[in-house]
Formats: C-alpha cells, sequence, structure tokens
C-alpha cells in the first residue's frame, strides 16, 4: 500500500493535494514498465533459475526484490539504464505468483506481478518428430486464408496485397488448423511451418525470419492462443508441430533494435559487413580468422541484425524463448534456421538447454553444405567434430548433398561413372561419417530451392522416382506444400515463384486443390501416389529406423533394401530410359529366403527368384513376403 493511501483526502489542504497527486502520478510515470519478457514462466523446470528482463524508462534506477520467499539471484545492469536483468530461483516453488517490489532509496515505489504457471504433466517427457514421421513443410503466408479479417493489421507495416508475388497474401494459422484433415491425409504426421513470430518489415514480411517480437505470433497470422489451439488441434490427430526458430538474426523492425541492452547485443561493424556465407571456415584448420568472423558475425541481409550468441544476455535470452515457446505452446520439435552461423560455442550451449530440459526432444538444424564431412561435424557426437574437440549437441542435419543429388540425377538418363543414380549410392556411402544417420532430414525441396517438378518439367515419373526414394531411405522425409498436386516455381524469377499460393486456399479460387472433386486429373494423379506412397510409410517399421544395404548401380538402375529382423523392403529405381531385366541372385544376402515380393503402389506380386523385369523411368517398393 503506498504510504498516502491511509491519509483522508479531505484532512489535507488543496494545495498539498495537488502536489501530492502530481508526486504520486511522477512516481507512476517513471515506474512505468514497458516489457517483461518472458512474459511468465514454468514452476518445475530442470533448470530452476530464469532470467526475466525488465524494460522501462531508466528501470535500471531501482532497487529490486521479491515477496514469496522466491530468491533473487542475480542482478545485472548494462549501460542502458532502460533495462534490468533479474534472475530468480525457482527450485521446489509451486505455480504461484510473484510480487515484484520495485525500491528506490529503500522505500518500495511500485510493485509488478510475474507468474510463474503449472507445467503440463509429463512435460519434459514429450516425445518428438523422428524418422517415423514425414514433415510437411508451409509457408502458412501462402497456404491458407481461415481468417480474412487477420489479412491486415494496424500495427504492423505491409499490408495485404495479393496481386503482388512478394507481398502480404493472408494465408494463417486459421487456413492450417482448417485443412489439418488434408494433411494428414497424406500420410504426414508432423508440420514445419516457417516463423510465424512478427516480422514488421516494409516488405517481403511474409516470409518471416526477419522477426520483430519473438514473444508474439504475428498478427497477420493470428494470435499467441491460434498457435496453442493449432497445436492442440494436432495433438488430437496424433501429428506433431515443429517450430522454425531463428538464433542467428532477427529483423531491423525488431523493437530492441531501437533501444539496444548492450552495444554488443549485435554485431557492429564501422561499415555494414555481409556475411561470406563460407561455413567451412568455421571446421578450415587454415582459414584466416578474418573469414570466420566475417562469416560469423556479418549480417545475411541489411534487414536482419546478426545476434551475438557470445554474449552471456543474448544467449540466455534465445534459450529461454525457446524453452518458453515449448512449454507454451506444446511444441513436438524445432528446425532451426541458419545454425551453423551462430556463434560455435553459443549454439551448441543453446541446443543443450533444451535437450537438458526436453531429453526427447529433436532439433533440425539447416546446415547448408555441400560436402559429408563438413555437415555431419555439426551432428551431436560427431567424430569429425571431435577432432576440433567439437559438438554442437545438434540430433538432426539436414541432407543437403542428397538434395544436390535430387536436382540433377533423374535427368542424366546414361549412368556413367559418375553419373545418374551413382550420385545416389555416392550419398549414401558416405553415411559412416554421420554419428545418427537416421536422424538427418531428407528432402527434394524445400521454401529456398527450385520445386522438384520444376527441375523436371512435371514429369510424372521422375517425381515418382524422387518422392519414392525420399520416402524409404534412411531419416525423415520432408515434403514441400503443393508438390503433391504437381504446383511448380523458379526460383531464378525469384522466391515468390517457388511460393505461390495452394489453390483452393482462398475464397473464390477456381481451383480448390483441398478436395478432390476440387483437384484436376493431373493433380489427382500427383495427390493419389503421394498419399498413398507416405501414408504406406507409416505402416512399415522397416523404412523408419531398419538399417540400410545398397548395390552399386548398374545399367542406372538403383537396388537397395532396408530391414529389421521382421520386416525387409527392397526398393529398386531403373532411372534409365529403356526397360531392365535383371537377375536377383546379386541381391541373395537380403532376399535370403523370401520368394515373393508385394508392390506396395500397385498390388502386384513379384518372383524374386530368378529376374525382374522394370520399365524405364520406373519405381518399385516390394514388401517381401516368405
Amino acid at each position: 500500500m503506498n504510504k498516502f493511501d491511509s491519509v483522508p483526502l479531505r484532512n489535507i489542504p488543496f494545495l498539498k493535494r495537488i502536489t501530492l497527486l502530481f508526486l504520486f502520478m511522477s512516481l507512476t510515470m517513471n515506474a512505468q514498465i514497458d516489457r517483461i519478457e518472458p512474459p511468465f514462466w514454468f514452476a518445475g523446470m530442470h533448470n530452476p533459475e530464469v532470467e526475466i528482463m525488465f524494460y522501462g524508462k531508466d528501470i535500471a534506477q531501482y532497487q529490486v526484490a521479491t515477496t514469496n520467499s522466491i530468491a533473487i539471484t542475480n542482478i545485472k545492469k548494462t549501460e542502458n539504464p532502460n533495462y534490468l536483468f533479474v534472475t530468480i530461483d525457482t527450485k521446489n516453488v509451486s505455480s504461484t505468483t510473484i510480487d515484484f517490489l520495485f525500491k528506490k532509496n529503500d522505500k518500495v515505489t511500485f510493485t509488478q506481478k510475474y507468474t510463474l504457471k503449472q507445467r503440463r504433466e509429463k512435460s519434459a517427457e514429450r516425445k518428438s518428430f523422428d524418422a517415423s514421421d514425414m514433415l510437411y513443410l508451409i509457408m502458412p503466408d501462402r497456404f491458407a486464408n481461415g481468417n480474412a479479417k487477420n489479412d491486415s493489421n494496424e500495427a504492423t507495416a505491409e499490408k495485404f496485397d495479393r496481386g503482388l508475388p512478394g507481398g502480404r497474401h493472408g494465408g494463417d494459422i486459421e487456413g492450417i488448423i482448417k485443412n489439418l484433415d488434408y494433411i494428414s491425409s497424406l500420410g504426414a504426421t508432423a508440420i514445419w511451418s516457417t516463423p510465424l513470430c512478427e516480422d514488421n518489415d516494409k516488405a517481403f514480411s511474409y516470409h518471416t525470419y526477419a522477426q520483430s517480437d519473438v514473444y508474439k505470433i504475428d498478427p497477420r497470422y493470428g494470435t499467441n492462443e491460434d498457435y496453442v489451439r493449432l497445436a492442440s488441434e494436432m495433438h488430437k490427430k496424433d501429428m506433431k508441430l515443429v517450430m522454425d526458430y531463428v538464433t542467428n538474426h532477427w529483423g531491423i523492425e525488431h523493437w530492441m533494435m531501437k533501444d539496444l541492452p548492450t552495444h554488443d547485443w549485435i554485431h557492429q561493424f564501422e561499415n555494414y559487413t555481409q556475411t561470406n556465407h563460407k561455413r567451412s571456415t568455421i571446421s578450415d584448420i587454415n582459414a584466416s580468422e578474418i573469414d570466420k568472423k566475417i562469416c560469423l558475425d556479418g549480417w545475411f541481409v541489411p534487414t536482419m541484425p546478426d545476434l551475438n550468441q557470445s554474449n552471456p544476455l543474448v544467449l540466455n535470452y534465445l534459450k529461454q524463448n525457446a524453452i518458453w515457446w515449448i512449454e507454451y505452446a506444446d511444441l513436438d520439435g524445432f528446425r532451426v534456421d541458419t545454425y551453423n552461423y551462430s556463434d560455435p560455442k553459443g549454439i551448441a550451449s543453446w541446443t543443450k538447454s533444451i535437450t537438458d530440459e526436453y531429453p526427447n526432444f529433436n532439433i533440425a538444424g539447416e546446415i547448408w553444405m555441400h560436402n559429408q564431412a563438413q555437415m555431419a561435424f555439426w551432428q551431436k557426437d560427431s567424430k569429425v567434430g571431435a577432432i576440433q574437440n567439437y559438438n554442437s549437441n545438434l540430433p538432426t542435419v539436414m541432407d543437403f548433398t542428397l538434395h544436390d543429388a535430387l536436382g540433377t540425377v533423374f535427368n542424366e538418363d546414361d549412368g556413367n561413372w559418375d553419373k545418374g543414380m551413382v550420385k545416389i549410392y555416392d550419398n549414401f556411402s558416405n553415411d559412416f561419417l554421420y554419428p545418427n544417420p537416421n536422424n538427418i532430414l531428407v528432402f527434394a525441396e524445400n521454401h529456398d530451392t527450385n520445386r522438384i517438378n520444376e527441375v523436371y518439367h512435371n514429369d510424372f515419373k521422375k517425381y515418382q522416382m524422387a518422392m519414392a526414394l525420399i520416402a524409404t531411405v534412411r531419416g525423415i522425409p520432408q515434403l514441400y506444400y503443393g508438390s503433391e498436386i504437381g504446383m511448380s516455381g523458379d526460383k531464378n524469377k525469384g522466391d515468390a515463384d517457388i511460393r505461390q499460393d495452394f489453390p483452393g486456399g482462398w475464397y473464390g479460387d477456381q481451383n480448390n486443390a483441398f478436395i478432390k472433386e476440387g483437384r484436376t486429373p493431373g493433380q489427382n494423379e500427383y495427390f493419389d501416389f503421394t498419399s498413398k506412397l507416405f501414408n504406406w510409410r507409416k505402416t512399415n517399421e522397416a523404412v523408419h529406423f531398419g538399417k540400410m544395404t545398397h548395390y552399386i548401380p548398374e545399367n542406372n538402375v538403383y537396388v537397395y533394401f532396408r530391414y529389421t529382423d521382421k520386416k525387409t523392403v527392397m526398393v529398386v529405381i531403373n532411372n534409365s530410359t529403356t526397360s531392365q531385366t535383371f537377375k536377383t541372385a546379386r541381391f541373395q544376402e537380403n532376399i535370403k529366403a523370401s520368394k515373393m515380393g508385394k508392390d506396395v503402389l500397385a498390388g502386384n506380386s513379384y518372383d524374386l527368384t530368378n529376374e525382374i523385369y522394370l520399365d524405364g523411368k520406373t519405381v518399385l517398393i516390394l514388401e517381401l513376403e516368405k
């Protein structure tokens, strides 16, 4: 209670009342807290400490105490008086409301309530995505507009303009929720959405990688509560939600950029300096320090300030933000953008803080490199990384070398020494470099690459071979939205061309590809194949975690097996333009006593005792039968 509250106003002379009222208003104004981050926390966490950032005009002038016997273990002030970082210990504290007392001259000036919430039951034990899943990648602005009322928002700069290829088109969280049955019907068991937090850039904000508030869903997508509802609705359908998290940079419009907590919160140069993108410098023992520094500290683009993960305050902020979203929204995994552009020590610590809290939580890092040793360097417990005493703690990397091969291989009809299916064979022959080949994300395309149907000019047979391969090799398959209906797009025309609107996602669309009756015959051909393939994949443990044996391609025909003690799957890809007949005796070590194979796509049975005939540019997936 304020000391003035107990004095009846009628007993105070008028001029004194005015003076006291002015003093009270002055204290209130000076005591204003504009932001508190995290906005609340959770009781019972593995790491009991949480560092709360209070932001407001001259907030650092106050001493801070708490009620509820909550221990303050550290108070950090920076060169900016508008920030105060207060660490509390929540060990053995149940869910409660904490009163923070802000004092000046040992007198309480104002109080601020802070909530510790109850965690979900068995939250720490949550199951994440793995090789039994198929991830469906969505760019939410381009998928479906479920709520036209949030297409524009007065608090954000860029407004709805579907006619502008790089503009805001209105897709949102509600559009995803309304089409979960469609996504599930494809055999997808998880959704990876590109970022949904607020991006207040004046243009091209639809990709949302230049975030302006990392505790807030962009209002043009919906609300924080909508995001929680998305996770809840997905869990009802046994689906998993994977957040696209960005540790390397924020957007130039992020509220902190207008009033940095510390000068070194971001990397700053005398003149604008862009990253050289040479992530190989991190592991290169011959690399110069200046090249390495520019790689790690240079900005991605002028609108994306580069975060300094070697600053303990920045690193802890990012750790807590990530954990807050997992706990608050009930997330099932992360995909981390530009993972190895961050400070190596900092990003390893960030990753471990999450898996310490959630031991089963999977994190897939974007390691966009074109050499398997350099990619394997970044996977958790890598023997390649151990050469330099480095462990990223990152469970999953993305198979960009397989992506590179898939972008050309099906146009290479002859299969010479280094062409055709031998490229795929060579990719998997380097799996010994990875500590966990099952934790590799496999994909033919994503939101940053040419679409696979563009690469192969909508040749359906080549699409079939590409999808069958990522569905049956080791790792976690990812499908990019729209490919399942034949969508194409040329990155050479700009990113907007590979991120076109899904037909039927907007009221009035002539073509509604979300329903069978609305799809064209060609779209149904793509959809039916994709749905059958990935729904079958859900049922066969051999292509989830089974071992893999492959055989050197002959005549551009690649044969490999996935198998457990109970099940065996044989995959044959004939990448030549002519039909091939080949003897099965060569594959006896995997066929063993099996006499027949059941084609999982067409339902036909194949005799495995002698030879197999296969048309050109065709794939065959067989479940072996004794």
